[in-house]
């Protein structure tokens, strides 16, 4: 699916063509906030890591949803880091 995106490397958005599978996505069912983070998604050697409200998920360069565990509040500290 084509998506605009936020890339911080870059300090721009730009347009992706992502897939979302069970194989390279992470949901959370716990989402409360539009600041939640509602799925991180493996991208190109990244991660791209969406919120549950309108907000544009952020693409980060290097690491996987392995390195971080899987786990929500990594990836929350993780895109705080770069916005």
């Amino acid at each position: 699916m084509e998506m605009r995106v936020y890339n911080p490397q870059k300090t721009r958005f730009e347009r992706i063509d992502a897939e979302f599978t069970e194989e390279n996505t992470t949901w959370f069912d716990n989402c409360m906030d539009d600041e939640d983070i509602y799925m991180i998604t493996d991208f190109e050697g990244g991660i791209l890591i969406s919120e549950f409200g309108y907000g544009r998920p952020v693409w980060i360069y290097d690491v996987s949803r392995d390195e971080i565990g899987h786990d929500q509040r990594k990836a929350k500290e993780l895109r705080d880091l770069y916005e």
